[in-house]
């Protein structure tokens, strides 16, 4: 299923499922039924969902994408972000940004706090007094549906509830003593969304395609076949230290083509619509406004 968060004009949240060019108002279809995305995490009621959908659905349950408004899937008890998890990625990241120019030998973590979240088509903050160099990083978003604690690799994927789409907006100019936090963590800079593709319907997480378009034009294009630690890795590696809970975000690291890779580097600026692709998930689409 692709669950989604949508609202219509009375602005209320409401659980959906898109299918095609319709998105399914599940809290229509039964009293009892989730009311939000989060308590499908939570609940682990995804087949609970299914089943209510398998029944026949109402023409008021139905709504066309276009009369909906969507919005962040869900809001993360934690994101934890992989960084240098594409080998060109890597490679461009020690041109323009320093970093070392030798593959990683465990996974690079660090976080970006809830209040980073939005949802598609909120709009992406650029703060001048803040940021001269506003980059995009467009990511497979790993969604935990389990609580998973020392989780040895072959298990991993268990824990797994979905998939989506992170953008992993950064402010190069504001690492501090190295950190990535401030760099990565400001409001708005995590673009989450459209939607949460359950994993049963994602065999394999590393068989999608990624794009990133800037203003239409194609920055960054690659599979996750070609990450260096993959999903079961990042998941064993993390939760060795660090519990991962349902609702949690695992952004599993961006490929090459971002911004500060490029010769001359390139900056998202006012006015830019960023749209970052995953295959089988869909587009998240953000502009960038001036604040101050």
């Amino acid at each position: 299923m692709l669950l989604v968060t949508f609202s219509t004009g009375d602005g209320r949240h409401r659980l959906g499922v898109r299918r095609d060019a319709e998105v399914v108002d599940v809290g229509a279809l039964s009293p009892g039924a989730p009311a939000s995305l989060w308590d499908v995490v939570r609940d682990d009621a995804a087949d609970a969902v299914a089943a209510l959908l398998a029944g026949p659905v109402p023409e008021s349950a139905r709504h066309p994408v276009g009369a909906v408004r969507l919005h962040a899937p869900l809001r993360p008890g934690k994101i934890v972000g992989v960084g240098l998890n594409y080998t060109e990625h890597v490679a461009e990241s020690a041109r323009a940004l320093d970093t070392a120019h030798e593959l990683p030998q465990r996974p690079v973590l660090f976080c970006k706090p809830a209040t980073a979240v939005i949802g598609p088509d909120e709009a992406i903050e650029h703060d001048a007094s803040l940021t001269a160099q506003l980059d995009w990083e467009c990511e497979l978003a790993v969604v935990i549906g389990r609580t998973a604690k020392r989780v040895p690799p072959e298990r991993a994927l268990e824990h797994v509830f979905g998939y989506s789409v992170v953008n992993d907006v950064s402010a190069r100019d504001q690492r501090r003593g190295g950190l990535w936090f401030y760099s990565k963590g400001q409001d708005t800079y995590a673009p989450f969304g459209p939607a949460v593709r359950t994993a049963d319907e994602i065999p394999d997480p590393h068989a999608l395609d990624l794009c990133l378009r800037v203003n239409g034009e194609v920055k960054q294009r690659s599979n996750t076949r070609y990450m260096l630690f993959r999903v079961p890795e990042l998941i064993a590696d993390i939760s060795a230290g660090i519990t991962l809970e349902p609702g949690d975000v695992i952004a599993t690291g961006t490929p090459s083509g971002v911004g500060a890779g490029r010769s001359p580097q390139q900056w998202l600026r006012p006015g830019d619509v960023v749209e970052a692709f995953v295959q089988h998930i869909g587009t998240l689409r953000n502009p960038v406004v001036a604040v101050r």
